[in-house]
């Protein structure tokens, strides 16, 4: 059986390690050992962070409608158990999205649905 030298396979995965690492600080975008250990953990925290993204935004969806809200006399909870009530399907991403971008028209549909 032949030998095999495995050195373009070595180098290759070296430096695709290091091309991953590109950017970070101190010895770890250039040692190959601190390298390694920090891309295993930001792919960690990248996959974590990526379900905690969609937490983090609802909750932000919730600070902007209530501020609005509050604003209009009327709070958060009452806001969402009174468009559930009256049948009005807008999300909290769209209704967060009109709170900052389209007031009046967030407004409209509290005070349609605070008559009913």
């Amino acid at each position: 059986m032949p030998r095999v030298k495995r050195g373009t396979t070595h180098v290759k995965r070296r430096k695709k390690l290091l091309q991953q690492t590109k950017g970070y600080k101190w010895g770890r975008k250039n040692l190959v050992k601190l390298a390694s250990t920090a891309s295993t953990l930001a792919g960690a925290h990248a996959y974590r962070d990526r379900r905690l993204k969609k937490r983090t935004n609802r909750g932000l969806w919730q600070i902007k409608i209530n501020a609005f809200a509050r604003e209009q006399g009327i709070s958060y909870s009452k806001l969402m158990d009174s468009l559930k009530k009256n049948n009005v399907e807008i999300d909290r991403k769209i209704l967060a999205d009109l709170a900052v971008n389209n007031k009046k028209v967030l407004k409209a549909v509290i005070e349609e649905v605070k008559q009913k």
